[in-house]
């Protein structure tokens, strides 16, 4: 392997501790609720270190790639699984279908919604949107499984693609899930609606007068923000 996911590994963990922050650290832990220790190093100052990590540790192929966002992954602290992220992001050649398995993995085990937002709106979004045919048909599964993180991702995962969204698989994810009481889910619903309506505001205006009576009064909040003079009240 001409990576060396072991001096990748040494340079993140030493690079955040000599960054580390133990205020501030307890601050982000206190904001996330999570008993996962922090550095205490803020995105800014993870930026320098990505980009000398993506720059001097590039994969040569999705094998590479798949190993070296692993073995991150698997390091204690947040910032490293966060860098983990941003490597996963920086490699698009290798972002492919094949690579679903690690973006869903990501979804299960980081299980709350720094990491599995970033995962769907970044990761997956970028399948749904060049890989459709290789993705969409797994993607679609999420929809109904137990693990509410995935049903969250494929309700969001559209979030940011414009012109390039299925909107009938969105309305079709959310009228699907409107029934739900979980936060995480009513949240992710209004998102993804407010989010497609800056491009298509009379189609979410449409989907959500329709079916007022199912959505969650925070999933119809959220959705008509921009677009209340759209909406039946």
């Amino acid at each position: 392997m001409s990576v060396s996911i072991n001096e990748a590994r040494v340079y993140v963990a030493g690079a955040l501790a000599a960054a580390a922050n133990p205020e501030k650290a307890a601050g982000m832990q206190a904001y996330m609720k999570t008993d996962m220790p922090f550095y205490g190093v803020q995105k800014p100052g993870r930026t320098p270190i990505l980009r000398r990590l993506v720059r001097e540790f590039a994969p040569e192929d999705r094998d590479e790639y798949e190993s070296l966002v692993l073995a991150l992954w698997a390091l204690p602290h947040r910032e490293e699984k966060y860098l983990a992220q941003g490597v996963a992001v920086s490699h698009r050649q290798y972002m492919v279908p094949e690579s679903l398995p690690l973006f869903r993995r990501m979804i299960t085990e980081g299980a709350w919604w720094d990491f599995v937002d970033e995962t769907a709106t970044h990761m997956v979004r970028h399948l749904v949107i060049n890989h459709a045919d290789g993705t969409w048909p797994t993607v679609d599964t999420w929809i109904d499984d137990d693990d509410l993180w995935l049903r969250r991702s494929a309700i969001i995962c559209q979030v940011g693609a414009k012109e390039h969204t299925d909107p009938e698989r969105l309305f079709r994810f959310c009228e699907r899930r409107a029934f739900e009481e979980e936060f995480f889910i009513r949240k992710a619903i209004g998102w993804a609606l407010r989010e497609y309506a800056k491009t298509d505001a009379d189609l979410v205006a449409g989907f959500v007068n329709e079916h007022r009576e199912e959505l969650s009064g925070l999933s119809f909040r959220e959705a008509t923000k921009h677009i209340s003079e759209l909406v039946d009240r």
